[in-house]
């Protein structure tokens, strides 16, 4: 009775986590769409901010994940990385080319779960993760290349809300051989993304660190997209008041 119930919550959890375009997500993901669902507080107006604490143990949650069968959309744990990343290639002339932009995330998960939805090919932009550093020569290469043609790479860093997340990103250009063109732009996570939001954090401390995966899957990929390409939200309004002016509020079509 009981593995039923955790089931069904589990399989309810999954479908939240996928929608709307059945999207892969991780474990710790799902993890966090439970506690979502028992506790709703990102229904919570955002200009309230604050974060939650865990509502369940994590390994707790992944005992029932692990037994429930069949959870479509969940992605397995990620693979060992390749001490050469970016070495494997058909493509002996690749190098040659320009690389404008490129994610570094501090999760090998969300790394596995954002090329997984399509990031790279959909936003043009390469997805590794801190455990594949240093880079191949040839991708260092490639970002030095696009200082040519352009105002040079830009290398997005995706981290936790923690102190060590926060620290990654000055910490990248000690990793790897980053081009004096290449700028290193931090996308959060920070405590005024995650507050707003009302993610769940890992302990009891208000303080306590908040993992990129307790951000809901569409969400985290929307916002990674929009980031990555340099896009700014503007609000439209209802109606454009000077193309209708322009345009006459009552016009007919021409003949």
């Amino acid at each position: 009775m009981a593995d039923r119930l955790t089931s069904r919550l589990v399989l309810s959890a999954a479908a939240r986590a996928g929608a709307p375009t059945n999207l892969w997500f991780t474990e710790r993901q799902l993890y966090y769409e439970i506690c979502r669902l028992m506790v709703p507080g990102h229904l919570i107006p955002r200009w309230i901010g604050f974060t939650v604490p865990p509502v369940l143990p994590f390994s707790l949650v992944r005992t029932w994940i692990r037994r429930c069968p069949g959870v479509d959309g969940l992605l397995g744990d990620p693979e060992p990385v390749s001490s050469d990343t970016g070495a494997a290639t058909a493509e002996p002339d690749l190098f040659d080319y320009a690389l404008p932009r490129l994610l570094i995330c501090q999760s090998p998960a969300v790394a596995d779960m954002l090329r997984a939805n399509g990031l790279p090919m959909e936003s043009a932009c390469p997805v590794i993760c801190v455990d594949d550093l240093p880079l191949h020569s040839g991708l260092a290469r490639m970002l030095h290349t696009t200082s040519l043609t352009d105002d040079g790479a830009r290398i997005y860093v995706l981290h936790d809300d923690s102190p060590s997340g926060l620290t990654l990103p000055a910490s990248i250009a000690a990793m790897i051989e980053v081009p004096d063109s290449a700028t290193v732009v931090p996308i959060g996570l920070r405590r005024s993304q995650t507050a707003p939001l009302h993610l769940a954090r890992t302990g009891l401390g208000r303080r306590s660190a908040v993992d990129v995966e307790s951000v809901p899957p569409a969400m985290l990929l929307r916002s990674v997209h929009r980031l990555v390409r340099d896009v700014t939200r503007r609000r439209e309004p209802a109606v454009d008041l000077r193309a209708a002016r322009a345009a006459g509020f009552l016009t007919w079509p021409d003949h």
